[in-house]
């Protein structure tokens, strides 16, 4: 398990998302339903 992981952390580098990636993810957030019915989870997506 131990060699998925590096060994510097130096030089990772964080990514820059795009604006229009930022607003997908937000909107597909905002129309997500999540409904539980008896132990059960059901996704619905209400565009």
């Amino acid at each position: 398990m131990e060699k998925i992981y590096t060994e510097d952390k130096n030089k990772t580098a964080l990514v820059k998302a795009k604006p229009e990636t930022i607003q997908f993810l937000l909107s597909y957030s905002k129309s997500l339903k999540i409904t539980e019915a008896n132990g059960l989870q059901f996704e619905s997506n209400l565009n």
